[in-house]
């Protein structure tokens, strides 16, 4: 089954070639430094929102991965919490990419049910958002954007140029 969802993915047409974005397509940057995620759409950084990322600065992986996995009122497996369930830590969607080879399943951009946390490191390694932070993201990233996860002082312009996002 796994050889069989890896050729599809790469026989796909929305799966993106080569390791970086082009300036037309939608990126996505998180840096874990500033604890902010950027959406860089059409040659421009489109938006910046606050994020919370891993408790320690380890637990949330860094480098360039692929969305693989959306989901709308994602099922809490863990703790078998149902979707839109107010007791559901991951809020109201599930942006999950292929870190670790782990599917789409185990890291993700997702909601909270605890929106004070935004701003902190308190994940056990994802990227939690503001429910509706989140659900303007999840309406904008098909399946194979790209998502650069860094640890820098670097701005989002300046990281979004050197991986071809920006061209100016």
């Amino acid at each position: 089954m796994k050889l069989f969802s890896l050729i599809i993915l790469f026989l796909s047409p929305l799966w993106p070639i080569g390791e970086n974005p082009t300036d037309q397509s939608p990126f996505v940057i998180v840096n874990k430094a500033t604890l902010q995620l950027a959406f860089i759409n059409e040659g421009e950084v489109k938006e910046v929102f606050p994020v919370a990322t891993g408790l320690t600065k380890d637990l949330t992986p860094e480098g360039m991965f692929n969305i693989i996995v959306k989901a709308e009122q994602p099922y809490y497996r863990k703790k078998n919490i149902p979707g839109g369930d107010p007791k559901n830590p991951l809020g109201a969607r599930w942006i999950g990419f292929d870190a670790k080879d782990t599917n789409g399943r185990v890291y993700g951009v997702h909601g909270t049910n605890k929106p004070e946390t935004i701003g902190h490191r308190v994940s056990a390694g994802c990227i939690r958002m503001k429910n509706e932070n989140v659900i303007a993201l999840f309406n904008e990233v098909p399946i194979g954007t790209k998502i650069w996860i860094v640890d820098t002082t670097d701005s989002f312009e300046k990281l979004a140029k050197l991986k071809g996002a920006i061209k100016k």
